[in-house]
């Protein structure tokens, strides 16, 4: 998330950082000013008394553009770590054809959706968050603490007893807290799988919203969406609970508990140091002690304050923590298991019988976990021909479609392969794209670019009508062809869908193509688009 020390998200951090620390000093400017503030208001001094009001004001002008900063820092850094992580991520999941074989080849990445959007989201959200959760307390732990002990030394008392106490509350605090801690870093992590699945699965019913509607399974698609949404909020109440509890006990300790302990901090040095301070003879003197005693205790209250809000921040970072380290698994798993399926190692139950052994015999190898070793090489043909030498076909699921098979297409050759469902048609095309991974034997094939599919459900991309003949050409690389839309409809008169061009106004109107087009105008689109890369 930060490529390097001159980049931008440095920059960002830098001057969040600076941000909190200056948040910091003026925290105790404000609390010693305060003191001052209180102290002349002892003393009657009307005068003294409006100055430091003057002051008050015009030092809430820094503090409050400081606050708001703070907050600003914060998205723009969160949204800085999202855009770094989202395009390395993206890079990934549209290499060598991740995207495809990270759902049908691989299991162990369930709503990749999901897991691109929202858990990146809430991770680096998490860890801009926490980065100003952490940072900003400790600055206010170490100078609060400075300034408490200059404060102290002051008023003439011992200025180790109270940070030994305040430590010794501390230590013992955050060993019960821990002690008592659910695992909200698992509990997180299974919140946001189910949030995955339950968006998944409005998504399929939105993809097959008219399949759905001819069968009026509307009935079993809802029982799905309300199971999925019970385990949901099953999950999220279990959170609430978990948290319930925790929340108690840390307010306790942590307001209630360190209250009383900084009252104890506050007290020591007016008990024990005022006497030896107020020994002086008449009422100025013991006006000017009292004032003084007023003063350090408002000034050490509002210290205490700050840093007990500092500790309390630090101590509560740890449910944060744990938290956060459920969504950096997540996406730590999604982005192993991009690179691994791009370097072609895959993950995925394997069709065994009850021994565990692959009931085919083949030529594919499987390792101790069942699966398959690829060990298959894919050549490219020199005169455009296309060979398969005892390649076997193995579905995602590792069961065995053809054992092995040889079968060499030369350049002119028209070759029409029928049968019945589940006997490799569609599977042989997946392994000339290289869609599916060649286990064992040789493919020899043209280049890729030599090399054209029409699927048998045509995509319309998002975009004009121009777009979905050029798919995936841009309009530039359309330009630098030399073709132009001219040609375009003539290649449309082809496949006889001249017609749509005038229906929908023209080239450059942007529609939902998909719910515009027919099926069988979408079939004569994906004709027309192997007519465009081939255009003579």
């Amino acid at each position: 998330m930060i490529p390097g020390v001159w980049s931008k998200e440095s920059a960002l951090l830098g001057v969040h950082t600076l941000s909190l620390a200056a948040r910091t000093f003026l925290s105790i400017y404000v609390a010693a000013l305060e003191g001052h503030i209180v102290k002349h208001i002892v003393r009657r001094d009307a005068r003294s008394f409006m100055l430091m009001l003057l002051r008050w004001f015009a030092v809430a002008i820094p503090a409050t553009f400081i606050n708001s900063a703070i907050r600003f820092l914060e998205c723009k850094l969160a949204l800085a770590f999202r855009s770094r992580l989202v395009d390395h991520a993206y890079g990934l999941y549209f290499n060598d054809q991740t995207y495809y074989r990270v759902s049908n080849l691989d299991g162990r990445v369930e709503n990749a959706d999901h897991c691109l959007t929202d858990d990146i989201s809430a991770f680096t959200s998490s860890v801009a968050h926490l980065y100003s959760h952490i940072t900003k307390p400790l600055f206010d732990c170490a100078l609060v603490t400075v300034a408490l002990a200059q404060s102290t030394h002051q008023m003439g008392a011992n200025v180790v007893q109270g940070p030994l106490l305040a430590c010794a509350v501390i230590t013992v605090t955050g060993h019960i807290l821990k002690a008592v801690s659910p695992h909200f870093g698992q509990l997180v992590s299974e919140e946001a799988n189910r949030k995955g699945y339950l968006r998944a699965i409005h998504s399929r019913v939105i993809a097959n919203a008219e399949e759905i509607a001819f069968y009026n399974g509307q009935k079993v698609e809802l029982n799905h969406l309300r199971r999925a949404y019970k385990s949901l909020v099953f999950q999220m109440n279990k959170i609430f609970r978990q948290r319930l509890w925790y929340v108690m006990l840390e307010q306790f300790l942590m307001k209630y508990v360190w209250s009383g302990t900084g009252l104890v901090m506050v007290s020591l040095p007016i008990l024990t140091g005022a006497r030896q301070a107020g020994t002086g003879h008449g009422s100025s003197s013991s006006s000017d002690s009292v004032s003084q005693r007023t003063q350090y205790f408002t000034t050490a209250k509002n210290l205490l304050v700050s840093g007990g809000d500092a500790v309390e921040r630090l101590m509560s970072s740890y449910k944060e923590i744990v938290e956060l380290a459920g969504y950096t698994a997540r996406v730590a798993e999604m982005l192993q298991v991009f690179e691994e399926v791009s370097r072609g190692e895959y993950q995925r139950t394997a069709v065994t019988n009850s021994k565990g052994v692959h009931t085919q015999s083949c030529l594919v190898q499987f390792n101790s976990e069942g699966q398959p070793l690829i060990k298959g090489r894919i050549l490219e043909s020199k005169d455009g021909s296309i060979r398969l030498e005892e390649v076997p076909i193995v579905t995602p699921n590792c069961d065995i479609v053809v054992s092995s098979l040889s079968i060499a297409v030369e350049p002119g050759t028209h070759l029409l392969i029928t049968g019945p469902n589940g006997c490799g048609k569609s599977s042989l095309l997946r392994i000339l794209s290289g869609l599916w991974p060649i286990y064992a034997g040789k493919l020899i094939r043209p280049a890729v670019c030599s090399m054209f599919y029409i699927p048998q459900r045509p995509y319309m991309t998002l975009g004009n009508l121009r777009d979905q003949v050029i798919y995936p050409d841009t309009v530039q690389e359309m330009a630098a062809k030399g073709i132009a839309d001219t040609d375009l409809e003539n290649i449309l008169a082809v496949v006889r869908l001249r017609h749509i061009v005038t229906r929908e106004g023209g080239w450059d109107v942007e529609a939902d193509w998909k719910d515009v087009l027919s099926g069988g105008e979408k079939q004569r689109m994906g004709m027309a688009r192997l007519f465009y890369h081939k255009y003579v």
